[in-house]
């Protein structure tokens, strides 16, 4: 069977790390096979208990690629609006040096806030459906991270480090507590189009390939040659029984091989697929007001919407960490040139999202499973102009918001300064934001490590602390 996601040309190295490269071995033979040369206890995909006990199972991972405004969205400033046009100056990243941003002037939003739910936490007019959901949410307005360029700040918002290549947050969890259905892999992504940084914001790096996520991509077709290929079940039993005579002397041959044993084990996720995909996928069973809520038309298989009840019946089905990257054919959230681009954005998402969190707790499901929601930076409360209608990347500041298992709902942690310049109250650093999410899960992200290179890695590197204030 061909590789069962839409990827670009791989190495052949990334070929055989591809979680989602397919055959139509049967779990008893893969098993049979591994058998041979591994021991029981080495199985990554077993289930496996966190470090302590905890509300949270599994996680929805909402990142929207490209940089949301916080002073547009989640963090109220009226310095902002009363102060446009005011000359500041700020050694920042983003025009140090930089032609034509000698002087800056403050930029207020386009957007007003009104206080929303019995918490009255603020949000703006840009996100009227998400308001709604307020009294179930920890905003963080205090979020800051280490680099202002896409690449690396969406390379550090997934896996901790901003310079190098390392395992994805998803991948650490799949590694940490292994799956609940093995018909499916624990670690899947949701995505349009290739984000920033590529494949490695899902990649698993040195931990083993199994926990590297599968890349689906919406459309009539989500991941692609699902459906067997063999004219009768008995045909199948003949192609499986003179693989599992050439794949035993090819394992035979070469005992211990990690790639190997993971791409063997690819196969038998990609046998159990087969039958599960097809359904998980079937979104015609849903109820008109079930695809209302989530802003979608009966037939419709792409666009937020669609990621989102995906999300949630992937998540039902048992899938560990499931990944929404909002990298659609709108475009992105890089709006230097006119943050009216974020109206449009916002429309897109908006509902899908506050519809995902009110069917998540309609259903019990809010009980045990951890919604996240980010982006990799903010945008500068300035411009070289206070007219101008964009914004420059701002990795100083910025805003996520937590909800569901574990969480202290209803609440605002952290302030930034009175324009959103500055992180100043309770700031929490990318790494803290990642320690919490563990915590969440169970896990103390410290030890939760894995020994490559001759020492031990974690999600947090040396960094990180919990934050204790975000807690239920």
């Amino acid at each position: 069977m061909e590789a069962l996601v839409k990827l670009p040309p791989l190495a052949r190295r990334g070929f055989i790390r591809s979680l989602a490269a397919g055959s139509i071995l049967g779990p008893a033979l893969i098993g049979d096979l591994l058998a041979e040369t591994e021991a029981p206890s080495s199985d990554p995909f077993a289930p496996k208990p966190p470090h302590f006990p905890a509300k949270a199972k599994r996680v929805i991972f909402l990142f929207l690629s490209g940089g949301v405004s916080h002073v547009d969205t989640f963090d109220p400033k009226p310095r902002l609006f009363a102060d446009h046009g005011k000359e500041v100056k700020a050694d920042h990243p983003e025009i140090k040096d930089r032609p034509g941003y000698e002087r800056i002037f403050l930029k207020r939003p386009q957007w007003t806030f009104a206080p929303h739910g019995r918490c009255g936490t603020e949000v703006s007019t840009l996100f009227p459906h998400t308001a709604e959901c307020v009294d179930d949410l920890a905003v963080i307005r205090s979020m800051h991270t280490s680099h202002s360029n896409h690449y690396n700040a969406t390379l550090g918002m997934h896996t901790g480090s901003f310079a190098f290549a390392r395992p994805s947050i998803g991948a650490w969890m799949s590694y940490g507590l292994g799956t609940e259905n093995r018909n499916l892999p624990s670690f899947m992504v949701l995505a349009p189009a290739m984000p920033y940084a590529g494949t490695q914001v899902w990649a698993s790096d040195f931990l083993p390939a199994e926990h590297q996520g599968t890349w689906v991509v919406p459309g009539a077709e989500p991941i692609r040659n699902i459906r067997r290929r063999a004219a009768s079940a008995r045909c199948q039993e003949l192609e499986l029984a003179a693989l599992r005579e050439r794949d035993s002397t090819f394992l035979a041959n070469r005992p211990g091989d990690p790639l190997l044993a993971a791409r063997l084990r690819s196969f038998e996720t990609a046998f159990g697929m087969q039958t599960e995909v097809p359904d998980t996928f079937d979104l015609t069973r849903e109820s008109d007001a079930t695809l209302a809520l989530y802003g979608l038309k009966r037939g419709q298989t792409t666009g937020f919407g669609w990621q989102c009840l995906a999300a949630r019946r992937l998540v039902e089905r048992g899938v560990r960490f499931v990944e929404l990257i909002d990298t659609g054919s709108s475009g992105n959230w890089d709006s230097h040139g006119d943050m009216m681009d974020h109206a449009r954005l916002a429309k897109n998402v908006d509902q899908p999202i506050a519809g995902l969190l009110k069917d998540l707790k309609s259903r019990g499901l809010l009980d045990d499973t951890l919604v996240v929601w980010t982006t990799e930076f903010g945008r500068t409360p300035f411009n070289n102009t206070a007219e101008a209608k964009g914004r420059e990347h701002h990795n100083w500041a910025f805003t996520s918001w937590l909800a569901g298992a574990g969480v202290r709902p209803g609440i605002v942690y952290g302030a930034t300064d009175e324009y959103g310049m500055r992180a100043v109250e309770q700031p929490v650093h990318v790494n803290d934001f990642h320690a919490t999410i563990l915590h969440l899960m169970g896990f103390d992200h410290e030890r939760l490590t894995y020994r490559h290179s001759g020492r031990d890695f974690r999600l947090t590197d040396v960094a990180g602390k919990v934050v204790g204030g975000l807690l239920a």
